[in-house]
């Protein structure tokens, strides 16, 4: 059984959910799945130099030659949206033709496309439609909700109702939709799509990959010259405009006044990083420090850097979502310092008593939540072991990929 895979981006680039990719190809190729990947050159979270390896690179084999990539060229990713935009449609355009009439993609069984950027799915339900093969949709997003909610158009705009077409037309052709959620998948349901189309799977963690590393040993500490006894709240991930990081600032700037061991440690890179940094220098705010991503490699000194991990953003952003950086701060044995819009994050939060939630936008509670913890470090522990027992429990790189796996051989015939 071979699967064709239609990636935005692809190794060596560094997003969000690249490990997730990697683990669901592994254990394709552990079951003895192939792979073909048409994907363009890597130019995000990379150097110019890892770029232009890639310009002479048109194909690729991994996985133990059960993966074939092709690469093929496109414009580097913008900070702007028109530039982006222009930059996504010229790559489904690409990727329908190769889909369409490339040797590799013609002996393919099964189709997988995830939900970034938003015409992805409409473009690899275009092709189902035409090859008459299955289509399994990765739903990380729900366009275009997120784009209302983050203030881009509003309901019954122009845009919106595009949107919503791209949406149905994806949703009606795909053959399973993966979600994230339960709230995702109540959101989608709503829009008509029928449940047993549906699969939950949350975005798991590697816990083998993300354990606690006790701080006398964490690099970053010394990389950084961070003073090993002040009380770090740590934030790895996007620094985009979504993620209430104004109100951040606002929280730091109380703190500061009387918790001078008290620092915010935002680690990540994002179209509001420059703005960001940008403010923190004019405030003059010296409790807040910046650090761009750090290797995948390190990911548990990253976790594990803070005595509390962040999950925020601004308030009717998070309505659908549980970000799955939640799981590496849990795998860390961290508590979840969550300032978020109520949903089943909170329900997890407070059923496994591994955090503390507060409403997204509430600076208050979330002052409040930030002193419980630094003035109760036994507390903080115990929330923390309370985090990682959870995630060995339900959210394990091995339950994860095995459930992508069950979807893609029920979807298909030997």
């Amino acid at each position: 059984m071979k699967i064709l895979l239609l990636p935005s981006y692809f190794t060596p680039e560094q997003f969000a959910s690249s490990y997730l990719l990697e683990n669901c190809n592994q254990a394709y190729a552990d079951e003895g799945f192939d792979m073909v990947v048409y994907a363009p050159m890597p130019c995000r979270g990379i150097s110019d130099e890892v770029r232009n390896i890639y310009k002479g690179l048109s194909y690729e084999k991994s996985y133990n030659g059960k993966m074939v990539v092709h690469r093929f060229r496109l414009i580097k990713e913008g900070r702007n949206t028109y530039q982006r935009a222009l930059r996504y449609i010229i790559m489904c355009v690409k990727q329908v033709c190769l889909s369409l009439f490339s040797k590799d993609a013609k002996n393919c069984d099964l189709l997988f496309v995830s939900s970034t950027p938003p015409i992805q799915g409409a473009m690899a339900a275009l092709i189902k439609k035409i090859r008459k093969i299955p289509l399994v949709y990765n739903l990380q997003d729900i366009f275009p909700d997120s784009m209302v909610s983050t203030g881009m158009t509003q309901k019954g705009s122009l845009l919106w109702k595009l949107g919503r077409r791209i949406e149905d037309f994806t949703y009606r052709n795909s053959d399973k939709i993966i979600v994230i959620s339960n709230d995702f998948k109540k959101n989608i349901m709503a829009k008509g799509v029928p449940e047993n189309k549906i699969e939950i799977i949350y975005n798991w963690v590697d816990e083998k990959a993300v354990v606690e590393i006790p701080r006398e040993r964490n690099i970053l500490f010394d990389r950084y010259n961070l003073n090993r006894k002040d009380f770090y709240i740590t934030y790895s991930g996007n620094i985009g405009h979504t993620q209430n990081l104004d109100m951040l600032i606002d929280v730091a700037e109380i703190l500061d006044k009387r918790y001078k061991d008290i620092k915010f440690v935002l680690i990540g890179e994002g179209a509001y990083k420059k703005s960001l940094e940008e403010k923190v220098n004019t405030k003059n705010i010296n409790n807040i420090i910046l650090l761009p991503f750090q290797p995948y490699e390190e990911i548990s000194h990253v976790f594990s850097l803070g005595d509390a991990g962040l999950v925020i953003s601004k308030p009717g952003v998070g309505t659908n979502s549980v970000p799955s950086k939640t799981w590496s701060i849990m795998s860390a044995s961290k508590p979840v310092l969550a300032n978020f819009d109520e949903n089943e994050l909170k329900e997890i939060i407070e059923a496994n008593n591994c955090g503390i939630f507060t409403k997204a936008g509430d600076i208050d509670g979330f002052v409040t939540s930030i002193l419980t913890l630094y003035d109760n470090r036994d507390l903080s522990k115990r929330l923390g072991k309370n985090g990682r027992k959870f995630i060995i429990s339900n959210l394990t790189k091995e339950i994860g990929t095995k459930k992508f796996v069950e979807v893609v051989k029920n979807l298909t015939i030997f």
